[in-house]
């Protein structure tokens, strides 16, 4: 075989085992991210949730015993968040309206991972604005603490910038969590009110 054509073929072959690759790749990788939302195959319960030590917007210390005896709709996000995060407040707060009697006893948490900014004090005016749904519960922590909470939730965040015009990019999942503060469901963030409401309405129906 001519010394081109041979070059030609053995480019051919490693553009195929490259692309292969690739797939190999981003389908393990979307494995384990599904995984990772999903939780222990092994056996068959959510890794989602659990232990932490973080302070609500009144400068109390809580853990997650807070969650026991009420629903409870968790997402993770920060004050100077120019449109989700404020966005998710009052979505959140329009499921719980459609959810009726039903909703009397959930509470909808918001946990800082700006910890640098959002202060209890300044969870608590940010809260108390009137755009926003009442009750609502703020919690921030040490850098370390929201960290924990954090990696409890599997949810992610990442300073960007630096000086006092950095922001955060950071996950936009909204946990449901069952009256004994276990995960029941994932809710993204944008599944609108009606349809949030119906999934909330089937996951309390079980229990």
């Amino acid at each position: 075989m001519p010394r081109r054509s041979i070059l030609l073929f053995a480019g051919a072959c490693f553009a195929i085992a490259a692309a292969l690759a690739t797939v190999t790749v981003m389908v393990v990788t979307n494995r384990d991210r599904t995984q990772a939302v999903a939780g222990d195959s092994a056996t068959g319960q959510p890794a989602i949730g659990g232990p932490f030590q973080l302070v609500n917007q009144d400068g109390q210390a809580v853990d997650q015993t807070m969650l026991d005896g009420k629903w409870s709709l968790v997402f993770f996000g920060f004050t100077y968040c120019p449109d989700f995060c404020p966005t998710t407040l009052t979505t959140l707060e329009a499921t719980r309206k459609l959810l009726g009697p039903t909703a009397s006893d959930m509470q909808i948490v918001f946990v800082s991972i700006d910890p640098e900014r959002d202060t209890p004090a300044a969870l608590k005016t940010y809260l108390s604005f009137d755009e926003f749904p009442p009750g609502v519960v703020g919690l921030t922590g040490t850098p370390e603490q929201v960290a924990n909470a954090a990696r409890t939730y599997r949810a992610y965040y990442e300073k960007v910038g630096e000086g006092e015009g950095y922001t955060m990019n950071h996950s936009l999942t909204v946990y449901l969590m069952g009256p004994d503060g276990q995960f029941r469901s994932a809710l993204a963030h944008d599944l609108g009110p009606e349809r949030s409401a119906q999934l909330i309405q089937r996951v309390m129906a079980r229990g």
